[in-house]
Order: structure tokens, then C-alpha cells, then sequence
């Protein structure tokens, strides 16, 4: 549970600092890509004292290629999301990533033969309820590129199912290497894209791109060893509820935001299902 717990704390402290970032930044692709090096650096700090696992290995190759496969649904999700947000608004393509825990949710009951209890079954349903009740906005609900979304949640929720799929079939022993190949992919992908584009990072963005890479690999480190320890039907959606409330909560303390009847209900309905779901 602990785990858990530190998985929804940095995800939630990601968010937040991306939110500091907006005015600051010159562009999404120059922090995004300034992230995930800080992310590699820590990845290959941890591979390195990782000892004798640096070394090749049985089950070496396997790590790799999901750690590469991995990066390509780290950076797609990033790229679908801005695709979505300009075609469909921000609330609809909230709402489908959010969403996107579906995919792991169905892989792991599908291949894998978890089978939730009904308490958590109820919790399940909670948590998806909620994270629809929190991001809806009817007048902003107009959909423009219908494909994008669900592609949004496919690619949202496939970063989640490759852990999941490596926690089940990858040697454990290398996720290190896991961890550092996933960032290596995301920051080869998001480099070219900037240069595609020819943008530059600046000051601001190398500043802030650090201080979100730091979650950003711990986030993804922690959620790791909480699938190893908790089935992913009780993982992925407290992650996901709990990131949304700890982000709801962050907004109301630190940026003054004031929460609507509907959202204070989804924050009630977000805590009975976390209940449910860990029970």
C-alpha cells in the first residue's frame, strides 16, 4: 500500500508542477523532452548500483524490448493528448486519458485472471464514475474528432499494461533496465519531434523539465513495485482516483481554485471508492 501511495503522491506533485510551468515554458515538446533525460539520469543512477544486474543476463532482451515499447506509449499518449485538447477540448481529453485505466483493468482480468471482489468491483465503478463526474462540462462536450478519443484512451492506458504485462512475464530482476530504456525511447522520440519543429529548450524549460522528470521516473519506479505487490484491478483505478483528488485538493489549497457542487461530489465519491477498493 505504500507504494500505492507514493505513486499517487508523485503523479499528483507531476501535475502540479506542469500547472507552475505553463506561463513559464517556451513549449510542451522542449519540457517534455528535458523530463525524461532527467528520468533517464535518475534510471541509469539506479541501474548503475543495481550491481550485478547491469551485466547481460537471461531476460535481458525481453526488458528491453518492453522497456522500448513502453517509451513509444509514453510519448504517444503525450502526442495524442495534444492532438485531442486542440480537436476536442480539454475536458473530453481529460476525461479519456483518465479513462484509459480501462485497458489495464480488462487485460488483467482478461489475461491474467484477477478477478475483483464486489467490493471492489463497486470501487471500480466508483472511481470511473467519478472521474467522468469530475471532468464533465456539458457546454464543452462538443466532439470534433471522434477516432482521437478513444485512440487517447488506448494510448493512455497502454503505458499502464506494459508494467503490468512486464510485472507478469519480465524478469523482475532488470526492471532498472526496464525503467531506462523506456526513458531512452521517450527522450529520442521527443527530441526528434522538437527538432521537427525546431524548437529549443530554455532556461525555464530545463528548470521545470528537472522538477517534473523527478516524479515523473519515481511515479513510474513505485507504480512498478505496487504491481507487484497489489493486483492491478485494485492498482490502477486508486492510482488514477487518487492522483485526480490529491490534484482537486493541491488546486484548492495552492492555486485557490474553488470546487463546484458536482466536483465535491465526485471528491466524496473518489474516497468511497478508494475505501472499496483497498477493504
Amino acid at each position: 500500500m505504500l507504494y500505492l501511495l507514493l505513486a499517487i503522491l508523485t503523479s499528483a506533485l507531476n501535475t502540479v508542477v506542469m500547472r507552475l510551468s505553463e506561463k513559464h515554458v517556451s513549449g510542451k515538446m522542449p519540457l517534455l523532452a528535458v523530463s525524461y533525460m532527467i528520468s533517464l539520469i535518475l534510471a541509469g543512477i539506479y541501474m548503475g548500483a543495481g550491481g550485478e544486474n547491469t551485466a547481460t543476463g537471461e531476460g535481458m532482451g525481453t526488458a528491453l524490448w518492453m522497456g522500448g515499447v513502453n517509451g513509444i506509449f509514453y510519448v504517444l499518449g503525450f502526442v495524442m493528448l495534444q492532438l485531442n485538447v486542440s480537436r476536442n477540448g480539454v475536458v473530453l481529453s481529460a476525461t479519456f486519458m483518465k479513462l484509459g485505466l480501462l485497458v489495464p483493468l480488462l487485460m488483467s482480468v482478461l489475461f491474467f485472471g484477477e478477478r475483483p471482489g464486489m467490493l471492489q468491483f463497486v470501487g471500480i465503478v466508483a472511481a470511473i464514475a467519478a472521474i467522468v463526474l469530475i471532468h464533465y462540462e456539458k457546454e464543452e462536450t462538443v466532439m470534433r474528432f471522434r477516432i482521437g478519443l478513444p485512440l487517447l484512451l488506448l494510448a493512455g492506458g497502454c503505458s499502464d499494461i506494459m508494467s503490468k504485462i512486464f510485472e507478469e512475464t519480465g524478469p523482475l530482476q532488470y526492471e532498472e533496465q526496464f525503467l531506462f530504456v523506456t526513458f531512452v525511447t521517450a527522450v529520442i522520440l521527443c527530441t526528434g519531434m522538437m527538432l521537427l519543429r525546431h524548437e529549443r529548450p530554455n532556461a525555464k524549460d530545463v528548470l521545470f523539465g528537472a522538477l517534473i522528470g523527478i516524479p515523473n521516473y519515481f511515479s513510474a519506479r513505485v507504480i512498478l513495485k505496487a504491481i507487484e505487490h497489489l493486483p492491478a484491478v485494485v492498482v490502477f483505478p486508486t492510482y488514477n482516483a487518487g492522483a485526480i483528488l490529491a490534484v482537486s485538493l493541491a488546486g484548492v489549497l495552492l492555486f485557490r481554485e474553488k470546487l463546484g457542487k458536482r466536483q465535491w461530489i465526485a471528491v466524496g465519491i473518489i474516497l468511497a471508492a478508494i475505501v472499496l477498493l483497498n477493504v
